[in-house]
């Protein structure tokens, strides 16, 4: 098996190869998308349009847990692949021990700091008087249960890439099943509102979470918990961290945007402006999360015959990923146009933020024809191993262009200069991304032509 998976990513069609790569991949991560819709919807129906505009205050903490969380969990479920592969397994057994055990401390951490400071750090989030308890109440249990979120997240990567790709997907499946289930029951039926929504998520993850841990526990596999390697070793933490550290960078900076974005919508539109980009997000996230699924398919082939010089397939696998990425943000572009009110009212049945909501999503999609190009062109510096561009397209998006766009442009437009703001940023980015894939083609053009020359 391991000598069949690099001889077809080079000789098998590429169309066949993105629907083989990408499809468990897309199914995983519309699952997650859905999965942090259903909160919102169910909050937002059953709680009230000021419950929508505390969970939105929520996402920034939410999104710096997840970067601790990516820190361990990125970093080791690829330290772990590459040491599979060189069959180092008992390093491999390691790492799986230093996830556990890093993940409980690191959550354990953050807990204890952000319980202690939660209301400060939610009113720095933009909450106020009004928006505040709200905030508070969903926090609380998610705060309480980090530490299995943590775990959950970091130990399914690990399932992922030891083989059970399959049972990872099933895992993520389960969680969001649950969650479905669970959200009506606290908040309708036993009347627990916004905190049993995050009740219902952090017992959702736990049963999952139980799932995974018998399978990381069955001897019978290759990767599993060994009482002899159950430590932490100092010299692989500082490994994964270090591979781990690019997704951590992005996660904080999206997490401080996110703060910044909640402000000023806050200052120029009040508490329900605040909710209406929390439910723009979550509709945009979905197809988002879609378009990343086609990513992490593109990226062992691009990958693989970028290494074999086998440039005209990386190019090939590059303009279908596009194609198709562009297809699903061209499906977003359609209803955030045409249905941004249909969308709208599946949170809530406030009149007014249904329409701020509605009117702030068909701005937000305003280049989405062609904003999964952008995308693309990350994820594909990333493929081929150069990071450092990747990391810089990631981040120009975020803190070189759309930074200054949300501190200018309010001050002319208000409220939709908040919302302009985000297509406005795409649009610099995406210009940018333009110039580095020419160079890069160029780069390419002369490989091709050196490897021609008589020599």
């Amino acid at each position: 098996m391991a000598e069949k998976i690099p001889l077809e990513l080079g000789t098998e069609s590429v169309g066949k190869l993105l629907k083989k790569y990408a499809l468990p991949a897309i199914i995983a991560m519309a699952a997650s998308s859905i999965y942090n819709m259903v909160d919102s919807v169910f909050i937002g129906q059953g709680c009230g349009p000021m419950a929508i505009s505390g969970l939105a205050l929520t996402f920034p903490l939410m999104n710096l847990s997840a970067a601790f969380g990516t820190l361990v969990g990125v970093g080791a479920a690829t330290l772990t692949s590459v040491l599979l592969g060189q069959k180092n397994y008992d390093t491999a057994k390691r790492v799986l021990s230093n996830v556990f055990i890093l993940n409980v401390l690191i959550g354990l951490v953050f807990t204890a700091i952000s319980v202690g400071f939660l209301n400060p750090i939610l009113r720095f989030f933009g909450a106020s008087d009004q928006t505040l308890p709200y905030a508070r109440s969903y926090m609380i249990p998610i705060l309480l249960g980090n530490i299995i979120t943590h775990l959950y997240f970091g130990l399914n990567s690990i399932v992922r890439v030891s083989g059970h790709p399959q049972k990872a997907m099933a895992a993520t499946l389960l969680t969001v099943g649950i969650n479905t289930l669970l959200d009506p029951l606290f908040i309708f039926v036993f009347k627990m509102g916004i905190q049993g929504a995050a009740i219902a998520t952090i017992l959702s993850q736990s049963i999952a979470l139980v799932w995974i841990l018998r399978i990381l526990c069955d001897k019978r596999e290759l990767l599993h918990f060994s009482r002899d390697t159950f430590s932490v070793d100092w010299g692989i933490a500082r490994r994964s961290m270090s591979i781990g550290l690019a997704p951590f960078l992005m996660n904080v900076a999206s997490c401080f945007v996110v703060i910044f974005i909640n402000n000023q919508f806050k200052h120029y539109g009040g508490d329900l402006a605040i909710g209406a980009y929390g439910i723009v997000n979550r509709l945009v996230f979905i197809f988002l999360m879609v378009v990343m699924g086609f990513t992490q398919g593109m990226q062992p082939i691009a990958g693989y015959n970028y290494g074999a010089k086998q440039h005209d397939r990386v190019m090939r696998v590059f303009h279908l990923t596009v194609l198709c990425s562009c297809v699903v943000t061209s499906v977003c572009f359609i209803v955030g146009v045409f249905f941004p009110r249909t969308a709208a009212s599946l949170f809530t049945q406030d009149e007014q933020l249904i329409s701020m909501a509605a009117h702030g999503f068909t701005i937000d999609v305003l280049l989405f024809l062609i904003i999964g190009r952008q995308i693309v062109i990350s994820n594909f510096f990333q493929s081929l191993g150069l990071a450092r561009k990747a990391i810089f397209l990631s981040l120009t998006r975020q803190l070189l262009f759309l930074l200054p766009f949300l501190a200018l442009l309010p001050r002319w437009f208000g409220t939709d200069g908040v919302w302009y703001s985000m297509p406005a940023s795409d649009l610099a980015a995406l210009i940018v991304s333009e110039v580095m894939l020419l160079r890069l083609k160029r780069q390419f053009r002369k490989e091709a032509e050196t490897d021609v020359q008589p020599k």
